[in-house]
């Protein structure tokens, strides 16, 4: 009952720094570093990717804290004060640089497959997410994101396709893996790619997923076994950025507090939740709201770390990333110069004011935000973790060794 209590809290009062974004609570050196490295069985996980972060990225979000002070340093992360820290190697089964669904698929079942595949080895043969398994030992699971659902990542933990791009297909499979819960983004194509096939969320609420819009349709219908938690009616696509959101939009912390929520138990619960969106925002060079989407991410990772604090000897929080989008740099040009405040006046995401693109761009380059490409790096990326088991991902690994490690940590087989 406290931790119902203390979930609700979190969801209901705009007060809160965790749901409200406005201040970031301070810890005492060294009081999560006693307890991590504990090698006992988690009983809640969760399973945090933020999708197109890689190290510049994260170093790129604490410069900006700091430079918001005034100050030349880097503000630590939630996630980046764990005690364990390790790197991941994301190459696909046919190529160095990987995509979304290749490194998602590596991610949820422990094997490479070729870019653009989800969920099938490179022959196109099914392969069996380790959250099924999870599913099957009587774990709750939980699959939230602030993309669509049906989007590569998310959609590696529940579906098999030969292409990631066939979306309504995908969105036919969530029902059927009898996940507890789902919430973030809609749907790509909710009535198929010629808009002539039965509306998924009808097929949703068919296969017994009670569908709540925002956080208090939520907790009016709060109770069934399965649910997913989506947008507003209207709003069907991604998240908005954090850059462009209103006060009445759902966030991604919001999602993770209402998916604790939901699966707290006696059986423990898996949670993965993913950032999607620093990396659209990496696509797209857009410096600020790649900035904003990485302190959004870290954000939800602290709603884990607070139930981590009622719970350390039970909760393994896990972050990491599938990919590094975009090749961001600090520092661009000639010179040792980085000069956030530039950013200042970008009021909007590049993707929803196009046309100001030129003049954000700018900024960026005036911010001295170097980047190399539109597309996704070869580069390793980290691995934080805290609480039992953490010791697990210390060190190199490739992302195949992620979830043959959690599953380890659980007693089950891969």
């Amino acid at each position: 009952m406290k931790i119902k209590l203390f979930v609700l809290a979190l969801i209901l009062f705009g007060a809160s720094s965790i749901i409200n974004g406005q201040e970031r609570p301070q810890r005492a050196q060294g009081m999560a570093q006693g307890r991590a490295g504990q090698m006992e069985r988690p009983k809640f996980v969760f399973f945090f990717i933020g999708d197109g972060m890689g190290m510049s990225q994260i170093s790129m979000a604490e410069a900006y804290l700091s430079s918001q002070k005034g100050e030349i340093a880097n503000e630590a992360l939630s996630f980046t004060k764990f005690p364990v820290l390790g790197m991941v190697t994301t190459f696909s089964a046919n190529s160095y640089i990987t995509c979304s669904s290749a490194a998602g698929t590596a991610l949820s079942t422990g094997f490479k497959t070729d870019n653009g595949k989800l969920g099938v080895d490179p022959n196109g043969d099914k392969l069996t997410s380790f959250t099924y398994k999870l599913k099957e030992s009587g774990i709750p699971v939980g699959i939230t994101s602030n993309v669509t659902i049906d989007h590569a990542t998310p959609a590696a933990f529940y579906a098999n396709s030969i292409s990631r791009n066939n979306y309504y297909e995908i969105a036919l499979q969530l029902p059927k893996s009898g996940f507890d819960f789902f919430g973030g983004g809609g749907f790509i194509q909710p009535t198929g790619p010629d808009k002539d096939k039965r509306d998924i969320y009808s097929i949703l609420e068919e296969g017994g997923y009670t569908i709540a819009r925002g956080v208090n349709d939520y907790i009016s219908k709060k109770g069934p076994k399965k649910m997913a938690l989506f947008q507003d009616k209207g709003k069907e696509g991604p998240l908005p950025y954090a850059i462009d959101r209103s006060a009445t939009d759902l966030t991604l912390k919001q999602v993770v507090a209402v998916a604790i929520d939901h699966l707290y138990g006696t059986k423990g619960f898996f949670i993965m939740a993913e950032g999607g969106k620093i990396d659209w925002a990496g696509h797209s060079k857009d410096g600020k709201t790649n900035i904003l989407e990485v302190l959004d991410f870290a954000d939800a990772v602290e709603v884990a770390f607070q139930f981590y604090q009622k719970y350390p000897n039970e909760t393994l929080i896990i972050v990491t990333s599938d990919h590094e989008t975009g090749g961001m740099s600090l520092g661009s040009d000639r010179g040792y110069e980085l000069k956030l405040g530039e950013l200042g006046s970008q009021t909007s995401s590049m993707e929803i004011n196009k046309d100001s693109v030129a003049v954000y761009s700018e900024l960026n380059s005036k911010a001295r935000i170097g980047w190399t490409t539109t597309s996704h790096t070869g580069v390793a990326v980290p691995v934080y973790a805290i609480g039992p088991g953490s010791r697990l991902f210390s060190g190199r690994m490739d992302n195949t060794d992620i979830p043959k490690r959690i599953m380890r940590l659980l007693g089950l087989e891969l």
